[in-house]
């Protein structure tokens, strides 16, 4: 893929930027409440998924990071924690398909645990300097669909009113530098904008020419046929 993907790398990163700047308001006026600290992992075993641009832009910065063996094993962890994944969006979908409603499967979904591949031995990310805006998020309250979440090892208590980040908000965000991106490389698939993926996945992904829906057609090659020249007598 020879893509120049910097003008939407810039958009995301700008995201990013929004994110830390509201996460530190809030500690700083909260900070009895947001006890986000090394080694406490909480948010690396939450599930959650990427549009396509930031699944893009963990994908190139995984890559420009890591080489050899050391990107190996991180892959070959990023594949145990997709097969996990995938068992348990696999039973949500078959719970679904039996009758159970969605607010039991989002439930359920949101109390699964499947360790991050990028969490290390240290319990630390190997990542964190380009880790998601889910993570980023993680530890202040945050709505999603109308309903408030916040990190269980946090200080801050239901029924009070707290600064919210509205993560709806930024998904619509992330979902239109996708749908921009897609337009201007005039993909084949715009519908990957509207595609989420775990992080896993985003690691172990091509995103070449062919995901992208920007490969050519391939046209065979007719070699003219040769003519013998008639002898004249």
């Amino acid at each position: 893929m020879d893509l120049d993907l910097t003008p939407y790398f810039k958009k995301y990163e700008a995201l990013v930027e929004k994110a830390d700047d509201a996460f530190e308001r809030v500690k700083e006026a909260y900070a009895d409440c947001v006890k986000c600290k090394q080694k406490c992992a909480d948010c690396c075993y939450a599930l959650f998924d990427l549009t396509l641009i930031e699944a893009l832009y963990i994908n190139y910065k995984f890559k420009e990071k890591f080489k050899g063996t050391t990107k190996s094993k991180l892959l070959e962890k990023a594949n145990r924690a997709d097969r996990r994944i995938h068992k348990l969006k696999r039973k949500a979908y078959e719970d679904f398909q039996a009758g159970k409603s969605e607010a039991e499967i989002l439930a359920e979904m949101a109390g699964q645990r499947a360790r991050c591949p990028l969490l290390n031995e240290q319990e630390l990310c190997d990542l964190y300097e380009n880790r998601p805006l889910t993570c980023r998020f993680y530890g202040i309250p945050t709505a999603i669909g109308g309903q408030g979440h916040t990190c269980g090892f946090s200080g801050f208590k239901q029924g009070h009113k707290y600064p919210t980040a509205n993560l709806d908000a930024v998904h619509s965000q992330l979902q239109q530098i996708s749908a921009e991106l897609l337009r201007d490389i005039k993909s084949r698939n715009i519908r990957l904008a509207d595609m989420l993926v775990p992080l896993s996945m985003a690691l172990v992904s091509d995103y070449d020419d062919v995901y992208l829906g920007i490969a050519g057609e391939k046209v065979e090659e007719v070699k003219p046929s040769k003519r013998r020249r008639r002898r004249r007598g």
